[in-house]
């Protein structure tokens, strides 16, 4: 059947709705028309997915199994049909019964999956992997309430349950023959018999992990990825006895306990409680993994020492390291293996991809919580500190605290980072300047004896998401003037680059822009009700919370300018919308209390008549994938102001590049590279450098006060959080936030240098504001440079780059 006939879609949607449901159009709901539209297309999935499975399995060729926390998944329905070629098609479809096909897509929840950069480069990666037809398996959690849901009331962020299976996954299917045991707690019992000691867990509680596979596609290929998703559940759900005797918590014990596990990402662990709901999160997404893995290789390959030739692991940052303990533990107490066999197969086998260098994320147990919780994993983790301690002691023989530092155990701790360094093979940073940063501060022991481990390879995104859903105008654009197809190659990209001084693209080009400003103010009216000007300048600053990524340093910035124009009404003569998006984890109190200020910032701003015209603030709630999709394409000037040396790469600013907005931010991460591709003249870099922030931290040297001192305006900033009309919500006042960008906490200065760099933020704004005010055709120019240097940031470079020097997969034939 020719697919590509928008009256053969609609007449399989049609006959799918009345075998399906009973219903015809006319009689269907958008969410009815949204399931049989998705099923038509599932249907075409899954013949592919079932035939490259079984092609896998025939040819026998090597695995990846991509383990990740985090899946930042976004909808799949309209990214399934741009990759099958399918997108005009339908929606032409679509219109022709009468349908409006964005309110109908507008019915799939984003898969609440994910919260940040870590979460959307491994969805970006699937997508890549796909296209490229390399045989991969992502591994993760299926989380039933997500991160959470973010509403504002009263300026505070609240978090609510992100309900996004309320209505099921239609892109989900349930494996429950493919189910394992995951064992908690218990003793370990050592019984020595005539062929060696045999390990027995005993006592334990078992949690039953379900897998859940999802169809991943890549673009016009035929070899979908998987992505295997883990939902936990109790192997007694429920006590019929303790039920019909009334007691109906115990009836329900076993399975709140089990089901806990995959109900909610990154619960808060702030007591101890969360911790340890954490810890079983990351040993059930290990432990599941590794046995299906182990099954599945014997019924392939019958023999497991054939196992580091067809499978490579990949650890998407600290959380599922404990799969290489498991794997052990699996080998030796079930399989026979030796400790060195089994040791040496797990040395070849994972790869270690860091992706912050902040220390709170740099994984940590508590050593007695993770002896009762995993008692055989602590045995096998102590035997490891202790054989990679020995091997320390030979380069470091008299650098005791050296080696204290780089033990995998220590302070009574259990350090996950450590472990990886000490097991895996390769070790990766996700930027030029965070693979060095990794080498000379963070790992610069290990570097020292094994450099060969040590790599970089910067981040990428998926073209296909990023700019042929979400910017159809841009991308429509594009294949007018490219010849070939950009979603393949990515190289491509640079076609675009002479037509920078052609006048009819750029005009064309502009067009582009303003229409997708018109989309997002659309969007933010109906959803907040706030009226946006879309000839105004949009001022993105959108990512995860943090303190590093500072949202605080654009929130002085705000009012900044807006002192300026109280004394200074000329001085703002386009208009301009800052725009911020963001969710704090719920039990990061500075960065609530940021959110809170925005909120204050955003009455002050938009209720003073002397702002009309002039500027705007805008917080979008609950921002997501989804979100982004509008967001990103409408933004003029994009913020990536993190402190220099803090983000290790960022994927945000290449979606910003892509989708022709200019970067203002400082020499860090991935923003280094960036530059080097467009040209410094193409972006706007202000700020100390990454080597520069670290030799503050060391000397100390760092002293907000003078600049306070010095700067009239920078003070008349930081007093305005503690007095003049900076409106509050609950009676709250931002003294905390001032007392720690002028004094700091715990005898040391702000570490994240707001101060420092906030007077070269005003000098370089105000050239990035006269470039768009004044000479608007330059910057169409340097926003199309932008465009054209983008490809390089595909995540099929990529993983081109993972594949060449890790992984060294071969494509499915």
């Amino acid at each position: 059947m020719d697919y590509m006939d928008s009256n053969k879609i609609g007449q399989r949607i049609e006959n799918k709705l009345i075998h399906a449901l009973g219903r015809t159009i006319s009689e269907a709901t958008n969410d009815e028309i949204y399931k049989a539209a998705a099923e038509c297309i599932r249907d075409d999935i899954m013949i592919s997915w079932a035939d490259s499975r079984k092609r896998i399995q025939e040819q026998g060729v090597k695995k990846l199994y991509y383990m990740s926390a985090e899946f930042l998944m976004g909808r799949a329905f309209s990214n399934n049909l741009i990759n099958q070629g399918l997108y005009e098609a339908y929606r032409e479809a679509f219109w022709e019964m009468g349908l409006d096909f964005d309110k109908i897509t507008d019915e799939e929840n984003d898969a609440g999956l994910g919260n940040g950069g870590l979460g959307r480069l491994a969805a970006c990666f699937l997508d890549s992997l796909s296209t490229m037809e390399l045989p991969v398996l992502g591994c993760g959690i299926r989380y039933e309430y997500g991160m959470f849901r973010q509403k504002i009331v009263d300026g505070t962020q609240i978090e609510m349950e992100d309900d996004w299976l309320r209505d099921g996954n239609i892109w989900e299917i349930e494996r429950p023959e493919l189910s394992v045991e995951v064992h908690f707690n218990g003793t370990i019992q050592e019984n020595w018999t005539e062929n060696g000691l045999k390990i027995e867990h005993k006592d334990y509680n078992t949690v039953i992990a379900v897998p859940y596979d999802v169809p991943i596609i890549g673009y016009k290929t035929k070899t979908p990825a998987t992505l295997r998703l883990w939902s936990a559940r109790s192997k007694r759900r429920f006590d019929f006895h303790s039920f019909n005797e009334g007691i109906y918590d115990k009836a329900m014990a076993d399975q709140t306990f089990a089901e806990a596990i995959s109900k909610v990402l990154y619960p808060s662990d702030d007591h101890m409680q969360g911790k340890m709901l954490r810890l079983k999160q990351f040993y059930f997404l290990a432990s599941a993994t590794m046995q299906s893995m182990i099954k599945r290789h014997k019924v392939v390959f019958d023999n497991l020492n054939s196992l580091p030739e067809h499978v490579v692991i990949q650890i998407n940052e600290t959380h599922p390291a404990l799969a290489m303990p498991e794997l052990m533990r699996i080998l030796m107490d079930e399989e026979d293996f030796g400790w060195d066999e089994a040791y040496g197969m797990v040395k070849k086998i994972f790869h270690y991809t860091n992706h912050t260098i902040m220390t709170e994320a740099m994984e940590c147990w508590d050593e007695n919580m993770f002896r009762l919780l995993l008692p055989r994993i602590y045995q096998i983790i102590c035997a490891i500190n202790e054989k990679y301690c020995q091997k320390l002691s030979v380069y470091y023989s008299k650098e005791e605290e050296k080696i204290a530092q780089m033990a995998v155990i220590g302070n009574n701790e259990i350090r996950m980072a450590n472990l990886c360094v000490a097991i895996c093979h390769r070790i990766n940073g996700v930027s030029n300047l965070h693979a060095d940063i990794l080498k000379t501060r963070i790992f610069k022991g290990s570097y020292q004896i094994f450099p060969q481990k040590y790599l970089a390879i910067t981040n990428g995104i998926t073209h296909r998401r990023w700019l042929a859903l979400a910017n159809q105008g841009l991308y429509h654009l594009i294949r007018e003037y490219v010849k070939g197809d950009i979603l393949k190659d990515y190289r491509l990209f640079e076609q675009i680059l002479p037509y920078k001084d052609d006048k009819e693209f750029c005009k064309k080009y502009e067009k582009v822009k303003r229409n997708n400003k018109i989309r997002f103010a659309k969007y933010i009216k109906e959803k907040q009700g706030i009226e946006v000007n879309p000839e105004s300048i949009f001022d993105v600053h959108c990512k995860r919370l943090h303190e590093y990524k500072r949202q605080l340093l654009k929130c002085l910035h705000i009012i900044y300018i807006y002192q300026k124009i109280k004394k200074d009404p000329a001085c703002i003569t386009t208009p301009i919308t800052f725009i911020f998006a963001a969710k704090a984890a719920p039990g990061y109190a500075r960065a609530k209390e940021i959110i809170r200020l925005i909120h204050s910032i955003q009455e002050m701003v938009n209720k003073d008549p002397d702002m009309d015209g002039k500027i705007q603030v805008v917080f979008v709630e609950n921002y997501c994938v989804s979100v982004a999709e509008m967001l990103i394409p409408a933004a003029d000037i994009s913020e990536q102001i993190s402190t220099a040396g803090m983000e290790a790469s960022g994927t945000g600013n290449m979606k910003f590049m892509m989708n022709g907005a200019l970067t203002i931010g400082t020499m860090d991460g991935a923003n280094i590279e960036i530059a080097e591709r467009v040209g410094q003249e193409n972006i706007f870099i202000f700020g100390d450098s990454a080597e520069g922030n670290y030799n503050k931290k060391m000397y100390h040297t760092y002293n907000p006060g003078i600049i306070f001192e010095n700067h009239p305006g920078i003070r008349d900033v930081c007093n305005c959080l503690i007095e003049g009309n900076l409106l509050r919500y609950g009676n709250r006042k931002y003294s905390e936030i001032y007392q720690n960008l002028l004094f700091g906490e715990y005898g040391e200065a702000d570490p994240y240098y707001i101060l420092a760099d906030f007077p070269s933020y005003i000098e370089t704004y105000e050239k990035v504001y006269r470039l768009y005010v004044d000479h608007k055709d330059e910057w169409i120019k340097k926003a199309i440079v932008n465009t054209a240097k983008s490809g390089y940031f595909s995540s099929d470079r990529t993983i081109e780059q993972y594949n060449e020097k890790i992984w060294n997969l071969k494509p499915v034939k």
